[in-house]
């Protein structure tokens, strides 16, 4: 049992890794908020923990919907139910990156480079948990449909998260209410489709594309990896473990 624990560790220590240092990462900034209300006596950035806490729903609904193997029955069915709810927490993962305006607003009780580093550190966790479930999410995507539909999936959850956070930050809704009144949340919604403003443009645009660039750099930096390993067989990924001699084997 202990050699099945040994290799299911080697086989996914990559996915394991990214797992704990995600998990550290949010201790640390846990632990960092933490401190400054101990210090300052005041809850400024407390909001960070929870915002923290709902990136981490879309990264787990991706993880679960990628590691099941679903039948072909299922996919149809219990997976558009997966993605409809990711779809709608999705945003809350790149929306930390808009704390960092709450920088603007000197708040006293701390000096300001700590208030940088907590706000930097929380909106680049966030943003890297949301970076990998649409990772995921594109992955099951181009094993159902074609690589093409994953790629047009990327660019139009860029597009629709990007909005998602406009309507967060600016109407100040949030994926709570699309559950809880989902009537009066869409017709809010389709007012603002249906006249939208300059800002509303800009916004959504400028974000669509900071979106795209960290996920296609991120992508790009993942599959150059993949290519150094191909391209020089001679210098392999792991160090290869001493295979036993003969004498060892008959022993």
């Amino acid at each position: 049992m202990l050699r099945n624990y040994r290799n299911y560790f080697f086989q996914n220590k990559y996915s394991i890794a990214v797992f704990v240092l995600l998990n550290v990462a949010c201790a640390i900034c846990i632990g960092l908020v933490v401190a400054r209300v101990a210090y300052s006596d005041t809850g400024r950035h407390l909001g960070l923990i929870w915002n923290l806490f709902l990136a981490w729903i879309p990264f787990i609904l991706a993880y679960f919907a990628h590691a099941v193997r679903w039948r072909r029955a299922t996919l149809y069915i219990i997976l558009p139910l997966i993605a409809f709810l990711w779809l709608i927490f999705y945003p809350n993962a790149p929306y930390m990156l808009t704390d960092l305006q709450d920088l603007a607003r000197r708040a006293s009780g701390a000096p300001l480079w700590y208030d940088v580093i907590i706000v930097v550190w929380c909106s680049w966790t966030g943003m890297l948990l949301g970076v990998i479930s649409l990772y995921l999410m594109q992955n099951i995507i181009v094993r159902s449909f074609g690589r093409s539909a994953g790629w047009i999936f990327v660019f139009l959850i860029s597009a629709l998260s990007s909005f998602g956070i406009y309507i967060g930050r600016f109407v100040r809704l949030n994926s709570w209410d699309i559950l809880q009144n989902p009537a009066e949340t869409a017709q809010d919604i389709l007012g603002l489709v249906i006249d939208p403003s300059r800002r509303l443009a800009a916004f959504t645009l400028l974000y669509t594309i900071f979106f795209l660039f960290v996920f296609l750099l991120l992508y790009s930096f993942s599959h150059m990896l993949r290519e150094q390993i191909v391209m020089n067989p001679d210098f392999p990924e792991e160090i290869p473990h001493p295979q036993p001699s003969n004498a060892q084997r008959q022993a």
